[in-house]
């Protein structure tokens, strides 16, 4: 069960765990913050968590296409 937790979190998008790691708490926590959330407000944090994950991964695809500043 550990290891389905873990590649879900790593291979898909890791927002959770990034969230965690910068504001010092377990990406588990965050999660869990994140699931009870969306049962009080009706889902409306799963729209942030998604904006997140698009974010996220739009920062990878520009850091991985320019080395530096200076690269146009």
């Amino acid at each position: 069960m550990h290891r389905i937790t873990d590649f879900i979190e790593k291979q898909s998008f890791g927002v959770c765990d990034a969230i965690g790691k910068r504001v010092g708490f377990s990406s588990s926590s965050v999660r869990l913050s994140f699931v009870y959330a969306s049962f009080f407000t009706f889902g409306s944090p799963i729209v942030l968590y998604f904006a997140l994950a698009f974010w996220r991964n739009v920062r990878h695809a520009l850091r991985r296409q320019r080395s530096t500043v200076w690269d146009l």
